[in-house]
Order: C-alpha cells, then structure tokens, then sequence
C-alpha cells in the first residue's frame, strides 16, 4: 500500500514558505537557505596586458548574473546576512606575441592576500604560446570578505594577454554559497 501526498506550498511551522511547486513537477524553492545564492558569474571583454612575473587583479567588465549585486569593481562582497562555505570557480588563458610562456599562475585573494595559487604550464622556452588553466576554492566566508582573481606570467620574450571575448567563453570567474 501507499500513500501520496498532494501539496502546492510546503511550509515551515511559522507559515514561511519552503518550497512551491507549479503541479507540473517544477519546483520552486522560497527559504533562502534552500538556495545557493548569492552567486555570480563574470567575465572579460577586453583583453589585459599583465606585467610579466606579477601577479595582476583581473578585470572583469561583463556579467551573466549577479543574485544579490554583490559584484563590483572585479571583487565578489558577502552580504550582509550571507556568511558561510563559498564556492569560486576561475578560468583564464592568455598568449604570448613572442617564444613562449615558462610559467602561468591563476590565484584566488581573499581580502587582499592569495588563499588558493595554481601553477602550470612550465615551457621551459618551447614554442608554446597560448594556455588555458582553471583553479577553484571552497571558502569560509564573513559578511563583507572580499574575494578577487589574479593572474601571473612568467614570459620568455614579448607580452602576455589575456585571452578574452564578449560572450564569456574564455576568462571568466564565477562563484555560489554553498547550501549548509
């Protein structure tokens, strides 16, 4: 034998709704702790010429989204009410005009200072030219933490640029609370 339950809106024990549902199986959470925002997703659409062997705050002038306007000025704010676990996503490439990169860093800052640094892509002088990486960090956050991306490249020769367009598909940034 079983039972079934039928339910358009699923509330707390204070009349707060959780979730909704449109009877066509769609459901609709209403708790913001049922969701993972805030959340953004940004990206470059002009390249940058970062200083070789320097780390350089990327800048990001479009956007996909933005829940909660938490995004300026190419830093991610916590607002106020959204502390806990985050989740941040970085992808970034870029090209060298000349023989070649040796060395390409991505990092993740953290009010200022770098919590997650990811090294590849060692030439050692060889032909290669462009490159691609991603880097991700899960991150204990408090109201008004800042997060930004940095970009390093150690060149051989010539002037690295970061690899970039107006539909997001290259160096982007992204980033969402975690449900708890």
């Amino acid at each position: 034998m079983s039972s079934i339950i039928k339910v358009n809106t699923f509330q707390d024990a204070n009349g707060n709704a959780l979730f909704n549902s449109d009877g066509s199986g769609n459901v609709t959470t209403s708790a913001s702790g049922l969701q993972n925002t805030p959340a953004f997703e940004v990206y470059q659409t002009s390249s940058q010429n970062p200083s070789d062997n320097t780390y350089t705050k990327l800048t990001f002038t479009g956007e996909s989204f933005d829940t909660d306007s938490a995004w300026a000025d190419s830093k991610f704010t916590v607002p106020s009410g959204k502390a806990g676990k985050y989740v941040f996503l970085l992808d970034a490439g870029g090209y060298d005009d000349n023989t070649g990169l040796d060395i390409f860093r991505l990092a993740i800052y953290k009010n200022g200072s770098a919590v997650k640094i990811n090294t590849a892509l060692d030439t050692n002088g060889s032909s290669l030219q462009t490159a691609m990486m991603c880097i991700s960090a899960v991150l204990d956050l408090s109201v008004g933490d800042y997060i930004e991306a940095y970009i390093n490249a150690n060149i051989d020769s010539g002037t690295f640029t970061t690899l970039s367009n107006a539909s997001g598909k290259q160096t982007r940034f992204s980033g969402f609370k975690l449900i708890e």
